[in-house]
């Protein structure tokens, strides 16, 4: 049986191919999640007045890959104490979230932010929001695979 997490990371496009990589993931999907805006799309998300985040949603099979290690594929991907931020992308769309599908997931990403925090990997307070998932918009089909589909390693990371 499968299980949906979904990470906010900044630009999408980078962020879906680390996941993607991981061995347990069955299924990468980009989009827009827990804005006010209903079927946004992508002219509507960068106008940072939808509220929504660029999303990936991962679906993974927890008996190959646990949350716990899509959570540090996470951290690694993008610098969790940019506000509002990554790299050259900026504005609420490209914030640092995890957006969790269940109490459990809840509970064992605060435990991992908490973790990062007193390991003092980082000099800057760490960003990211955990929040319940709210609806999910998919992203237009080009958005979807896009480094894949170029035979990119990454974008700017």
């Amino acid at each position: 049986m499968s299980e949906i997490a979904t990470f906010a990371a900044g630009c999408f496009w980078g962020v879906e191919e680390s996941f993607r990589q991981i061995p347990g993931v069955i299924d990468t999907t980009v989009g827009y999640s827990n804005g006010h805006t209903v079927n946004p799309t992508y002219k509507d998300v960068c106008t940072d007045e939808t509220g929504h985040a660029e999303v990936v949603q991962v679906t993974y099979d927890p008996a190959k890959v646990s949350f716990e290690q899509l959570l540090d594929a996470f951290w690694k991907a993008h610098d969790p104490t940019q506000v509002n931020r990554q790299g050259p992308d900026f504005g609420a769309q490209y914030r640092t979230a995890i957006f969790t599908h269940s109490p459990e997931q809840e509970a064992v990403a605060k435990e991992s932010l908490a973790a990062l925090e007193a390991s003092g990997k980082f000099k800057r307070p760490i960003a990211t929001e955990i929040t319940a998932a709210g609806p999910f918009y998919r992203a237009e089909e080009y958005h979807q695979k896009y480094l894949q589909k170029r035979g990119a390693p990454s974008c700017h990371f």
